[in-house]
């Protein structure tokens, strides 16, 4: 599966301002994503998969999808929506779940936290990894990187 679903979101960069931009510190003209190889060493450090469930962002959370079938889990949490590819609405807590919620749910939070917070993809990383275990494949770190290289062109 692809995240080419991202190129919707893309569209809506025209509507990010310098502002949101600058409020990130690497977002200068000299940033360069780190390669795929250097991601991957970033992303292998850290908290390991353990949990079904891990809020990564105030009212974000990752799962899988023992969690996205539990309706009382969801309740319990307060979760509102459930995401699998596509765009939730404000102000609800919404959780981004895939099968194992490691590598294409993550890349899709990863895609959110860039485009509407300005993170770097490294700094994306980061702060999910502060929560959860992820570990996107290659091809959509390839397509992250991608999308960090245009939006740091904005």
């Amino acid at each position: 599966m692809s995240l080419s679903i991202l190129s919707g979101y893309t569209s809506s960069l025209g509507n990010l301002t310098k502002q949101t931009l600058k409020k990130n510190k690497n977002a200068d003209s000299s940033y360069t994503p780190p390669s795929v190889k250097e991601l991957q060493k970033v992303l292998f450090g850290g908290k390991r998969f353990g949990n079904h469930l891990d809020e990564v962002w105030p009212n974000l959370f990752i799962g899988d999808m023992s969690v996205a079938n539990d309706r009382y889990s969801l309740w319990k949490q307060g979760i509102t929506h459930v995401v699998n590819a596509a765009h939730g609405r404000m102000y609800f807590r919404v959780l981004v779940h895939c099968a194992v919620g490691v590598s294409r749910s993550a890349s899709l939070v990863l895609a959110y936290l860039m485009i509407h917070h300005g993170y770097t993809l490294l700094d994306a990383i980061g702060k999910v990894k502060e929560r959860r275990w992820i570990f996107p494949n290659g091809g959509f770190l390839r397509q992250l990187r991608a999308l960090d290289v245009k939006l740091r062109k904005k």
